[in-house]
């Protein structure tokens, strides 16, 4: 008998134009009264967090914010926030914003009813018990954190990104509101979509995929693909954010069950030392990671290029799976994603140290299609320079 495969997803979704709307009843579908809402100063501006605090209280419900969330937050950010639900007695956490919001709700929801500190919860399952419900409202089309059990916290002190995997952290509810995302500037559409379209690449190529994940990846590549020119392009076009959050949150189903790989262990180190955002991170190291990954899975490259369109009839399996490497090179290229790790100031001497952060990441580098060396991952930071 083979392993058991487990498929695990957030149990209710709300998606479509307004249905933030829908954020005070849901909330008493839980049976909360006192809310914490958990933000970044960004949203307070833009004026999301007042829209979505009046929903809340227009359904009779009490909600206090949190919204000191920075990009990459740090675990000391998430540990203030579980401190403010537990003085404020909340009885449920929302997170609102991109995947750094969402995270730190996750985190603060189980860090309020589970003993601290966060860092003996870096790992896989080890947090003891259930933390308070949690609804999750994205404003990003990005890390489909919505839907995923992990939460992404930077640890400052090792220049480390460190996950926090546990079943305890899906969430009760996930509202998609593609009106939450016409706000976006280019330059954050494209790195957040970019974000999304590796989950999908990646789940779709780990050695843990199975039908069901592939299924998921394979129509998260294609909406997000086909929507995100758009997207960015003419941020005002709401079918085009409809889909671009759609293919995200699909994205994070299938990475939730089959894991990313290479790409993002690459990317947390040059993360959490450069304060490279992680979408663009991801994207820099996209090109190289896969070209390095295609011999792993010839097939499933192969595959990816029809799904991005490209015209692979006559050229061989090796052809038609270049193809895809190279469609994602124009991709990224076509949204203006910086190419080269020295724009932000990193350099030669920076790459053994850069590394060996990488083969550290063995929770992701387990999923990888190809066996990666330390003599890799220093040529594959060369190649990004």
């Amino acid at each position: 008998m083979g392993a058991a495969k487990l498929f695990q997803t957030t149990p209710r979704i709300l998606s479509g134009p307004g249905t933030l709307a829908e954020l005070g009843s849901e909330a008493k579908r839980l049976g909360a009264s006192r809310l914490l809402l958990v933000s970044d100063p960004g949203l307070v501006e833009a004026g999301l967090v007042e829209r979505a605090k009046a929903v809340v209280e227009e359904a009779g419900l009490s909600v206090e914010l949190f919204t000191d969330v920075s990009a990459d937050p740090p675990y000391e950010i998430a540990e203030a926030a579980a401190a403010k639900a537990k003085e404020v007695q909340a009885e449920l956490v929302v997170g609102l914003g991109g995947g750094s919001s969402i995270d730190v709700a996750k985190i603060a929801a189980v860090l309020a009813t589970n003993p601290g500190p966060v860092s003996k919860y870096f790992g896989v399952e080890l947090i003891p018990g259930p933390g308070l419900p949690t609804i999750m409202v994205p404003t990003t089309a990005g890390t489909g954190s919505e839907v995923t059990p992990i939460a992404i916290l930077s640890d400052e002190g090792e220049q480390l990104k460190k996950g926090v995997v546990s079943s305890y952290l899906f969430p009760a509810v996930a509202i998609l509101d593609p009106e939450l995302t016409l706000s976006l500037p280019p330059q954050v559409t494209a790195a957040t979509g970019m974000d999304a379209l590796i989950h999908a690449v990646e789940a779709f190529t780990s050695v843990k995929a199975t039908d069901m994940t592939d299924l998921l990846a394979m129509r998260a590549m294609e909406l997000i693909f086909s929507n995100i020119r758009t997207a960015f392009a003419n941020g005002a076009d709401l079918a085009a954010r409809e889909r671009m959050l759609e293919g995200s949150m699909l994205a994070g189903m299938a990475f939730a069950n089959a894991g990313v790989t290479a790409v993002h262990a690459f990317a947390y180190p040059i993360g959490a030392q450069f304060h490279i955002p992680h979408g663009v991170a991801n994207s820099i190291m996209l090109v190289p990671v896969m070209r390095f990954n295609m011999l792993g899975n010839l097939e499933k490259f192969a595959v990816m290029a029809e799904i991005f369109g490209e015209p692979t009839e006559g050229l061989s399996l090796r052809e038609a799976a270049e193809a895809a490497v190279d469609a994602l090179y124009t991709l990224s290229r076509d949204l203006s994603i910086p190419e080269h790790l020295r724009e932000f100031g990193v350099e030669e001497e920076h790459i053994p140290q850069l590394a060996e952060g990488v083969m550290k990441v063995t929770r992701l580098l387990a999923n990888n299609p190809r066996v990666l060396t330390l003599a890799d991952a220093e040529r594959i930071y060369r190649e990004a320079l």
